[in-house]
């Protein structure tokens, strides 16, 4: 459905919008963990361990292309607002055009560099080729990510958050089914994984890409539509280039911290691939929140409603405030049980490690929270040097401090290394929201 942001009930449109966003992160988030938990309980800890790994670099691609898809949905949301709806298939079908080079590219640097990506991260000898081939068949959706986000971003510029939540609910199912037969049931290895996950990623793009040609007429493309305007590529890629670079900073930093991790043993990477699993439902849901400010910011600018924008930037970081509430309360009071659906019996020690890191870092998921409420107003705002600014800060600060705590304090500097970068972040950024 359709959602036009710049008249109406700015808390309700903001829900409205948000709400299934939430629920599409948490619905994908839970699949990524009951993954895990299938390929940690039925191949074992160092299949565990093997994707954690491979995690920093797949996100790296993942949030490029997602970060390309945002600058281009900011665009698409200004000529919504300002009722440009032939500028914003023309951009649509820039972004398309453009993805079939860039997803292709992908595929290709990805499956070549795939070992020597994993050997730069000290990834030890024991998992490095199960690692390296689950990788290379992850680098193959790479054109079927890049199409569903750009669907999706189109999708949500016009205020349509729900239909790529249906559609990703059901591959999501479809693909933890697949996993149960073929790797609980049938005993399958790790490669199995990685081929479930590239087929639910291709039928969501499919099955978004139907769903626009029959339902969404401001989104249909003939044909000739499908050509690059240079123009509107320069100012994607001016956005959606620093944007791409600003999401790419989070998985970087991770593939950083990762290096620090691996030399503490296959334990301690098995805890950490389960953490980060929790971690993920605090900041993904989190930046779902942020993409209904940047809309609802991105439409009003278009359309030149300054009071609205301040607003519906109050509003959406109170839904940031209590959402953190609740995952704060979730994982502080949960963080045993939850550790446990990771490993069996036998690997009291990934647990012990895993709730050690949580009963520090769900206090501080607050901060997260607040940063990504104030990326997304600034995304909104097509001041997209800002967020790299902020993610830069954060993701260095964060990273020099895992180098310089977790050899003295093993897993649990993590959480205090991040605590550091957010802050910081937080210190830069709201003088400039104030002062712009």
């Amino acid at each position: 459905m359709v959602r036009d942001m710049t008249s109406g009930n700015i808390p309700r449109h903001l829900i409205a919008y948000s709400v299934p966003l939430v629920l599409g992160s948490l619905f994908q988030l839970t699949y990524n963990a009951v993954d895990s938990m299938i390929v940690g309980r039925f191949i074992g800890k160092e299949a565990l361990a093997a994707v954690g790994t491979c995690s920093p670099v797949m996100n790296i691609i993942i949030l490029g292309i997602s970060g390309i898809c945002i600058g281009s949905s900011v665009l698409m949301s200004n000529f919504f607002g300002a009722k440009q709806m032939e500028m914003l298939k023309r951009e649509l079908a820039t972004t398309a055009v453009f993805g079939v080079y860039f997803s292709v590219a992908v595929v290709i640097l990805g499956i070549a560099a795939a070992k020597s990506l994993l050997r730069v991260l000290y990834v030890p000898e024991e998992i490095l080729s199960i690692a390296a081939a689950y990788l290379r068949i992850i680098f193959l959706g790479a054109p079927f990510t890049f199409f569903y986000n750009a669907v999706s971003s189109a999708l949500k510029s016009v205020g349509d958050s729900k239909t790529p939540l249906k559609f990703l609910a059901f591959c999501s199912v479809l693909n933890g089914v697949l996993d149960m037969i073929l790797i609980g049931g049938l005993g399958f290895g790790i490669v199995c994984s990685a081929v479930t996950t590239v087929i639910a990623e291709a039928l969501s793009a499919v099955l978004c890409l139907i769903y626009v040609y029959r339902k969404i007429p401001e989104l249909r493309l003939s044909p000739v539509e499908f050509k690059i305007d240079k123009d509107l590529l320069k100012q994607t890629l001016q956005y959606g280039g620093v944007t791409a670079l600003q999401q790419s900073c989070q998985p970087i930093g991770k593939l950083l911290i990762q290096g620090a991790v691996n030399p503490l043993g296959v334990d301690v990477m098995a805890a950490f691939n389960a953490v980060t699993r929790v971690d993920d439902y605090a900041f993904t849901p989190e930046q779902s929140i942020a993409a209904g400010i940047t809309t609802f910011v991105a439409q009003n600018s278009g359309a030149e409603k300054e009071e609205r924008i301040r607003s519906g930037f109050r509003a959406g970081l109170l839904l940031e405030f209590l959402y953190w509430i609740f995952i704060c309360v979730t994982a502080f009071c949960l963080r045993e049980p939850i550790m446990r659906l990771f490993v069996t019996g036998a690997n009291a020690g990934v647990v012990e490690i895993g709730c050690r890191y949580l009963g520090i870092m769900a206090f501080f998921y607050i901060l997260p929270a607040f940063t990504n409420g104030v990326q997304g107003y600034f995304r909104g705002r097509k001041n997209m040097k800002m967020t790299l600014l902020g993610t830069f800060i954060q993701t260095s600060l964060r990273v020099v401090f895992v180098y310089l705590l977790v050899p003295r304090y093993g897993i649990i500097g993590v959480p205090f290394a991040c605590a550091i970068g957010w802050t910081v972040m937080l210190m830069v950024e709201i003088p400039c929201y104030f002062y712009i």
